[in-house]
């Protein structure tokens, strides 16, 4: 059997992108079976801000953005290997039905 991987999705300000993301996940078939997620944001003023422990706790980080990357890799640099940037812009509000089917169709390719 497959241990269940622990998936953490970061924005900046862990509000649009990232929850969405957090939530299709947990809403899906596969929570607590498959996937677990988690969100978190880079910014001082996230809601949920991105930790040392919810670096640890991740199996895969999904970014929505290269400057995430950058910014995970400059302060946390041991988790290289599990970040995936998803190229999705700042432009949605959360639970966008348009957020939910980009976010799914990229999802795909790695879950």
């Amino acid at each position: 059997m497959n241990k269940m991987k622990n998936i953490l999705f970061v924005c900046t300000y862990n509000l649009q992108r990232s929850p969405t993301a957090e939530d299709i996940i947990n809403n899906s078939p596969y929570h607590n079976t498959k996937y677990n997620a988690k969100s978190a944001g880079i910014s001082s003023i996230a809601k949920v801000k991105i930790t040392k422990q919810s670096i640890e706790w991740s199996d895969m980080i999904f970014v929505m953005e290269h400057i995430h990357k950058e910014f995970l890799l400059k302060n946390f640099p041991g988790a290289k290997k599990k970040i995936i940037v998803l190229d999705i812009p700042d432009m949605y509000l959360r639970n966008d039905p348009y957020l939910i089917n980009l976010l799914k169709e990229k999802l795909k390719r790695y879950l």
